[in-house]
Formats: structure tokens, sequence, C-alpha cells
């Protein structure tokens, strides 16, 4: 039999099960699932209409505001519509095309949101570090090619992911575990030596969340130094007010995203459920979660929402 044959070319669809182990049940968590995909979309595109309506807010916090929104609404909806239909409809099919274009979004725009909250921490750091520079350093152009790097990043990183698989054939079973379309599922359908798959997904991940992490990490030690120096407390809890927000958010990504992404490489014991239901929550919570959290914690919001 050829390499070129049916049974070692491309599925022309993918079998994506949901959860694991919780088939009966899934009928039922797809609900709150439901309302918080809602919640996502009235909050976020609440917070562009609010950004772009209100002059005061063209300042770099609420730039990288909006683009965290956007990010937001792509990741949950290149997600949530297959998955409810998966687990109300049992429409568990999907293509060979439409499974490489829903990884390729989730990882870019993965990628794309921890680059977001990484330049949030630059400037806050710009902000409280640096205040009378912070207009001229984050200016409105410097803000737009931040933005659009880290969206080149992510697609620039992605693709070869993309890439890989589809010169990879397919000649297991093709039923993927998991409710959406992830790149370590399909690698582990792929025919033959997939050692290149899995290294670049490690190399890209550790770049990505190390770099970001890092870099985070250092703002936030360098904040802190600078806060505790202020002369009054209230100087002190006005400038830690500013950072909460952003430190909620990005506790919401990362744990879950670190969670996700250890256990498919080295959590063996970790059952299935728990893992495709963190898996879920990773691209769910936060779209959820980023317009509560600034809605609320935002004076500048707050007051133009009500």
């Amino acid at each position: 039999m050829s390499l070129n044959s049916t049974a070692f070319s491309h599925p022309s669809y993918f079998l994506l099960v949901g959860i694991p182990g919780l088939e009966e049940e899934q009928f039922w968590i797809a609900f709150p699932f439901c309302i918080m995909y809602g919640i996502a979309l009235l909050g976020n595109i609440s917070l562009l209409l609010v950004i772009k309506a209100e002059p005061s807010l063209h300042e770099p916090m609420y730039l990288f505001l909006a683009m965290l929104a956007c990010t937001d609404l792509v990741l949950s909806t290149s997600t949530l519509p297959k998955m409810l239909g998966i687990f109300w409809l049992g429409s568990a099919e999907i293509g060979f095309p439409s499974c490489l274009a829903q990884l390729f979004f989730i990882h870019t725009f993965s990628t794309v949101e921890s680059g977001v909250l990484m330049a949030m921490a630059l400037d806050r750091y710009v902000a409280i570090c640096c205040p009378l520079w912070h207009s001229s350093i984050l200016s409105v152009p410097v803000v737009g090619a931040l933005g659009s790097l880290v969206l080149l990043r992510g697609v620039v990183l992605v693709s070869p992911m993309c890439l890989l698989l589809y010169r990879r054939h397919f000649c297991q079973h093709h039923v993927i575990p998991h409710s959406y379309c992830e790149h370590m599922a399909l690698v582990k359908l792929a025919c033959g030596d997939t050692r290149a798959n899995v290294i670049y997904g490690l190399f890209v991940a550790f770049l990505v969340v190390g770099t970001d992490l890092v870099l985070i990490s250092v703002s936030y030690t360098v904040i802190l130094w600078v806060v505790a120096g202020l002369p009054s407390r209230a100087a002190r809890q006005k400038a830690f007010s500013t950072c909460t927000s952003h430190l909620c958010v990005i506790l919401a990504f990362y744990i879950p995203a670190l969670f996700t992404f250890l256990t498919h490489r080295f959590g063996q014991g970790v059952p299935p459920h728990i893992h495709i239901m963190v898996a879920n929550l990773y691209l769910l919570v936060p779209p959820t979660l980023n317009p509560i959290v600034y809605g609320f914690k935002t004076r500048k919001i707050w007051d133009r929402v009500v």
C-alpha cells in the first residue's frame, strides 16, 4: 500500500468527544457554559463600545484593555459555539480544515492574550515608576505598534504548528478526547515520529509563557518596591488599586493555562474529565471575568457604564 493511500491521509473529519467521562452530564454542564459565554460577549462588546465612545479612555491602559477584549471575543467564539453543539446536539464532527483553523485561532490568540497582559504590566510599570514620561513613552502609535507586534508574534509562532500537523498523516482513530481541537490532542493521533511537533510545541509554550511571565514578574517586583517607598498611605493605596485588576486577570489566565499545559504533557495521573474541564474553563473564564473585573475596579469605565 502506498503512503498516499487513504489509510495514511488526512481524515475528512475528526470526532470531538466533549468531556471524556462526563458524556451524560455534559448536556447540563453546557448551561453554565452558555451563560458565561453570553456574559463574555455582552461584557467585552460593552467594554469596546465604552472605550471607543469615550475620548478620555483613549489612553494606553484602556487601549490595551480594548485589545484584551478583542482577544477574548475571538478566543471564546472560536470554541464555545462548537462546544455547545457537541454538548446539546451531539454535533461531534469537525472537518480537518476547520479543526486546523480552530487550533490556529485558539493557540494564536492565547499567545496574543499573554502578550497583551505582559504589555499591560509594562504600562503599569511606566505609569507608576516613570509617571512624568508615561504619555511620551507609551504614546498611541507606540501602543498600536506593541499590539501589532504581539499579534504578529502569535501568528508567526503558531503557523508552523499548523503546517507541521498538515504535513502529518493520520492513520490512527479520528476521535479527539477533547472539547476542541488542541495541538497536543491532534499530535497524539498522527502517525510516525512526532517529536518535531512535540518539541516545537514545547518551545513555543516555554518561549511565550516564560518570556511574558518573567517580564510581568520583574515589572511588578519593581512596582512593589517603588510603591513601598511612597511617603503617604493614601498614595500607596492608590498605586496598589491601579494594579489589583490586572493581577486578578493575570491569575485567572495563567493558573488554568499552566495546569492545562503541564497536564497534557506530564499529568498522566490527572483524570481526563478534570483536565478537559480546566482546559474548557481556561478559554472561558478569562473572557467572562475580564470585563467584570475591569468594569467594577476601574472608576472611569464604571462611571461611563452607569
